[in-house]
């Protein structure tokens, strides 16, 4: 069964997250492509919708595969096994750090009017899937700083193993379909473009006037 589109899934999503009882609820779309998915989840759940930005760490040479993650601020997250298999140092990245950081800062200063409220509110980080689960780490961690009730990472679809670990950093993972053979979120979609800087303002700017 794969997703039409990414608004397809994130109205499976909704459905999910519908079951919960929530408070004050803040949905971030992990920019790009979780903006989209986090537009339908916040109008099923009346949420207001913000972006989050953490930026995928490629091997060198691999630019597609993920062995860590940054945000705009704060210390980059690696995945030990991954770098240790490569046989790649932290230092051997700090090129590719430094870029990824100016990435995240740019994006937030374009997507962002103001830095929204967590504290006391039920924060569900969205995304339009799980693979390593490595952005998704960085993006909790930098949303648990904000002191949230209830931290929550809600995705589509998603690696067993990255449900599983990341179940020991969210308070709660929602997933509808976990998957087992999973090898990449793309494949679970029949459209799955590039999501654009002017997609992810133009859902933003609804929900700021909805």
């Amino acid at each position: 069964m794969k997703f039409a589109d990414r608004a397809d899934a994130g109205r499976v999503l909704a459905r999910a997250l519908r079951r919960f009882e929530w408070t004050d609820p803040l949905v971030l779309g992990l920019a790009r492509g979780g903006v989209p998915v986090a537009h339908e989840v916040a109008l099923a759940l009346g949420a207001e919708l913000d972006v989050a930005v953490a930026r995928k760490i490629g091997a060198p040479g691999r630019p597609e595969f993920g062995v860590g993650a940054v945000t705009a601020d704060g210390e980059p997250i690696f995945d030990a096994r991954t770098l240790a298999y490569l046989g790649v140092s932290v230092a051997d990245l700090a090129g590719v750090v430094e870029e990824e950081r100016r990435e995240a800062r740019r994006r937030l200063a374009v997507y962002r009017a103001g830095r929204p409220v967590l504290a006391g509110r039920d924060v569900l980080v969205v995304d339009d899937g799980l693979a390593t689960g490595v952005t998704a780490r960085a993006a909790l961690r930098e949303a648990r700083q904000g002191d949230p009730r209830r931290l929550v990472l809600a995705v589509p679809v998603g690696a067993a193993e990255a449900v599983r670990d990341l179940s020991a950093v969210a308070d709660l993972v929602v997933c509808p379909r976990e998957r087992i053979d999973f090898r990449s979120v793309g494949r679970f979609y029949r459209r799955f473009d590039q999501t654009t800087d002017a997609e992810v303002l133009a859902l933003l700017e609804q929900h700021r006037h909805h």
